[in-house]
């Protein structure tokens, strides 16, 4: 049976940023989870940057794909973004990673999670603004302007899940969505 050492190492450093943030994640740290020699990882990545920029491109993807199974065609601007909000917020839930790192962008501030927030934040609004542009080409929502509606939604939703559960028990998703339309999708409306 063949190892994929390459999997266990990004397997462990996903487990190791997740738990311990990524200031405090040492290659020893994932060496160590990963059961191989510190030199192994650097035969992949050449340092831990390196390593934490694999794992955020391939997260980045994989929530970009969440919100692209959600969309249906058939459906309506706003029915999608109810669908793609709550792949979204089921994605949350299954990957603390996001989570850890939005805390560690705030707390600690650390530069390499804040240019991963950022990145982060960039493909999303990106995203979003596609989805608002191609709804105001068919008449569904008022002309806007995309760009800060993007934001402005991400922005909505970071506060709803992140900011509010500082202080709060999690709103449930149903919740969320509601508030969502209530708050901004309404105000669209063609």
């Amino acid at each position: 049976m063949s190892v994929d050492r390459k999997q266990l190492i990004i397997e462990a450093a996903t487990k190791s940023f997740t738990q311990f943030g990524y200031k405090a994640t040492t290659m020893d740290l994932v060496a160590k989870h990963a059961n191989v020699a510190k030199g192994t990882i650097y035969t992949f990545f050449k340092n831990k940057e390196e390593l934490f920029d694999e794992i955020i491109t391939t997260l980045l993807a994989e929530i970009k794909h969440a919100a692209d199974q959600a969309i249906s065609p058939e459906c309506s601007f706003f029915e999608n973004a109810h669908r793609a909000l709550y792949s979204v917020l089921e994605y949350r839930k299954k990957h603390q990673l996001t989570i850890k790192i939005f805390q560690e962008s705030t707390e600690l501030g650390t530069p390499a999670v804040q240019e991963v927030v950022a990145r982060l934040e960039g493909m999303v609004t990106g995203y979003i603004k596609q989805k608002i542009q191609k709804a105001i080409a068919k008449g569904e929502i008022r002309p806007c302007d995309p760009e800060l509606t993007s934001f402005l939604m991400l922005k909505l939703y970071i506060s709803l899940i992140f900011d509010w559960e500082k202080h709060h028990d999690p709103l449930p998703k149903e919740k969320i969505a509601e508030l969502f339309e209530l708050y901004f999708l309404k105000g669209l409306s063609a």
